[in-house]
């Protein structure tokens, strides 16, 4: 009689906590989506300075620029992946809850807890994932953490890939027609060709000098950097 008590005061209880948690999950989400809305407008302004960069027979910005962008959409991978992580918590919660429901007793969800300790390297959500987790084990739906498992996985850093590929690969699809037509030795940003024609005297000092390029790459960096903190 007692667990049968016992049964009907959880239910609404564990009702309410799921509601609860599924919201702050959902608010996640719409977090991570603005996220990539802002890097990928921040992406088309870059295309056009890419563009630009080329036709001024300046690949070394341009290069420098492809290069952010190739970051960038791999940040927005990352992104997307801690989006779909955050969605099967909210789905492995509610049949957690479903089923403890039913049965009158709540059941640790590993798959929540590898979900957890996944979204624990993100920089953006450790904070917020720590404080969910705290949440999740007070409620009994995982166990407690093991701290040497946690701070590994706080700790550790993927392997920077070469991405020299895919730098290439997007100076071809954005400035493919002009920097087919440079010298190979332009192309790859080892040196910068002053263009034919040039409009003001400030771009023929720019151009002729090359004393500008790395402010110019600042300047783009800085909206990307912004929206991707």
């Amino acid at each position: 009689m007692k667990r049968l008590m016992n049964m009907f005061k959880r239910k609404p209880d564990l009702k309410l906590k799921l509601r609860d948690w599924q919201r702050k999950l959902r608010q996640e989400c719409l977090k991570i989506e603005r996220q990539i809305r802002d890097i990928e407008r921040e992406e088309r302004k870059v295309k056009k300075d890419i563009k630009d960069s080329a036709k001024r027979n300046d690949m070394a910005t341009a290069k420098g620029l492809a290069r952010e962008i190739v970051s960038s959409r791999r940040i927005v991978k990352r992104l997307y992946e801690n989006k779909a992580h955050l969605n099967s918590i909210s789905m492995h919660l509610g049949e957690t809850v479903g089923t403890a429901i039913t049965v009158g007793n709540i059941s640790k969800s590993t798959e929540v807890m590898k979900l957890v300790i996944i979204l624990m390297k993100a920089p953006d959500l450790a904070v917020t994932m720590q404080e969910f987790s705290k949440e999740l084990t007070k409620a009994g739906v995982i166990g407690e953490f093991v701290s040497d498992a946690v701070d590994d996985t706080l700790n550790s850093e993927d392997m920077e890939e070469d991405i020299e590929e895919e730098v290439e690969k997007v100076l071809t699809a954005v400035a493919g027609d002009t920097a087919a037509k440079l010298p190979e030795a332009v192309r790859k940003g080892k040196i910068n060709v002053p263009a034919q024609k040039v409009k003001t005297s400030r771009e023929e000092e720019t151009i002729a000098e090359g004393v500008d390029d790395e402010e110019e790459l600042e300047e783009v960096r800085a909206p990307f950097a912004k929206v991707r903190s």
